[in-house]
């Protein structure tokens, strides 16, 4: 009989605003049982030097130019996931902690992705397994580091299928800091990447313009107005010369410097509509299901609508919490590691082969 593992994913997302938990039990396979979620707020200390660092790591060489900064944002950032780990080991049992840590610098050209977060460290702290890194060896192997999340995606779709709960084929879209697609087909072949910005574009503008975070249930956007003349020179000039080949993005792939010189509420429309724009150019023909924090902008996903014939919905609406897809993954990416099964594969992230992935620190 097959192993049954428990594992502890964190997803500390773009938005850097906390870090996401969840306990889920599997056997790296076709088993799936998710059994704890919750979310946890960085203080605005962290937030603010998340924001700052991403803000200021435009290119490798940022990455020595700050790397005092870097050292110390990453200590803080793995005590305050061990916290969390502690807390939660006193009130279910897990053996392994997939650590996703937190995104800087991505890159997929240059073949580089830097998370920061010290696994030997949260191993030591929490006396657990923890799988971390898990970017670099398909980076190594051709890959371009990212989304990661597919192989969730497949063992979700088909625990849903085999209860009956959704037809085949779907896609799952994640709208996160960066928006990114898993369609799966009536094979259970699966085809992913990242399709654009999420959240970034307009939570940078809002965080620039206003003591706001993100544009809740983009209410500034909706009483806005889109500049056209800005919405059609950017897709034209920026969107398809740098961002249309590539496999994976990062929020650095976006700028918001164009829309400088409009108001507010002008601002947000026109960045709400460039961000929905994008996401529709790669969606398929799928029936979709929505998820990630960006599912919650209710005027972005109407705008979304707008733009494409599929049915669309929540992901919550099969009794699924959206918010928490990527930390399961991640549960679920280091139970594979463990394992020694791969995480990646050519129609993914573009690696050569199915690849394994993930440091694995036994530090206790």
């Amino acid at each position: 009989m097959e192993k049954i593992f428990n594992a502890l994913g964190f997803m500390s997302g773009t938005s850097g605003d906390g870090v996401d938990s969840s306990v889920i039990s599997s056997n790296g396979k076709d088993y799936l049982n998710v059994k704890y979620n919750r979310f946890d707020p960085y203080p605005l200390s962290i937030s603010k030097k998340i924001h700052k660092l991403k803000d200021c790591i435009l290119e490798i060489r940022d990455l020595l130019k700050y790397s005092n900064e870097i050292e110390q944002l990453e200590h803080e950032i793995t005590n305050f996931h061990s916290v969390i780990a502690i807390e939660i080991s006193k009130k279910i049992q897990f053996e392994l902690i997939g650590f996703h840590g937190h995104t800087i610098y991505h890159n997929s050209a240059q073949k580089i992705s830097r998370q920061i977060g010290l696994g030997n460290n949260l191993s030591k702290m929490t006396n657990k397994i923890v799988i971390y890194r898990f970017r670099q060896n398909d980076i190594e192997n051709g890959g371009e580091g990212a989304p990661l999340s597919p192989i969730y995606h497949l063992l979700l779709t088909k625990s849903l299928f085999n209860e009956k709960k959704i037809n085949i084929p779907i896609s799952i879209l994640n709208i996160g800091g960066i928006s990114n697609i898993t369609e799966i087909d009536k094979n259970f072949n699966i085809f992913s990447q990242d399709i654009g910005p999420g959240n970034c574009l307009i939570d940078k503008w809002i965080r620039k313009n206003s003591d706001k975070l993100f544009d809740e249930n983009g209410r500034f956007a909706e009483v806005g107005k889109v500049d056209k003349f800005i919405l059609h020179q950017y897709l034209e000039n920026y969107h398809y010369s740098k961002i249309k080949n590539k496999r994976s993005l990062d929020t650095n792939d976006f700028d918001i410097s164009f829309a400088k010189g409009l108001s507010f509420e002008n601002g947000t429309a026109t960045l709400s509509e460039i961000t929905a724009e994008l996401i529709s150019k790669k969606i398929g023909t799928n029936d979709i299901y929505v998820c990630g924090g960006g599912r919650k902008n209710q005027f972005l996903i109407s705008l979304i609508k707008k733009k494409i014939n599929n049915k669309i919905f929540m992901i919550d609406e099969l009794n699924i919490d959206g918010d928490f897809i990527e930390s399961q993954a991640f549960a679920f990416l280091a139970i594979r590691s463990f394992l020694n099964l791969p995480i990646s594969f050519p129609t993914t992230t573009n690696c050569k082969n199915p690849c394994v992935g993930g440091i694995v620190a036994e530090n206790f």
